[in-house]
C-alpha cells in the first residue's frame, strides 16, 4: 500500500464517508472539506505501510481534526457561517420620502450603467 497511486485510490474510496463524518461534526461543508484534506495530508506524511485498518485510521484522523476545529471555534467564540443570520445593515427610517428614494435609485442606476 505504499504506492502513491494506490494510496490515492484507497483514500478516494473513503472520501465520501470522511466528508460525511466531518460535516456531521462541524455543520459546514467548507470546514468538512478542509478536515478531509488535512486527513489526506497526514496520510501522506505517515508511513502507510504500518496502517492495518485504513478506513478506521482515516475516520479517527478526521474526527480529531474536527474536534480541534470545534475547540478552536469555542475558544475564539466563532459560529459556523451556515448558522449566521444576516441582519439588515440599517433600519428603515419612518420619515423617509418615497420621492427621494426614487431619485436616489435612479442616480445609482445611472452610475452603474
Amino acid at each position: 500500500m505504499n504506492k502513491p497511486e494506490e494510496l490515492g485510490k484507497l483514500f478516494d474510496a473513503q472520501r465520501g464517508h470522511l466528508r460525511g463524518v466531518a460535516y456531521r461534526m462541524l455543520g459546514s461543508v467548507s470546514e468538512a472539506d478542509d478536515a478531509v484534506q488535512e486527513a489526506w495530508l497526514r496520510l501522506n506524511r505517515s508511513d502507510a505501510t504500518t496502517i492495518n485498518n485504513l478506513e478506521g485510521w482515516l475516520t479517527t484522523v478526521v474526527a480529531r481534526v474536527c474536534l480541534d476545529v470545534l475547540r478552536s471555534r469555542k475558544s475564539r467564540r466563532e459560529e459556523a457561517l451556515d448558522e449566521l443570520v444576516i441582519e439588515p445593515l440599517a433600519a428603515k427610517d419612518e420619515s423617509s420620502n418615497p420621492e427621494q428614494e426614487a431619485l436616489l435609485a435612479d442616480s445609482v442606476g445611472l452610475a452603474c450603467s
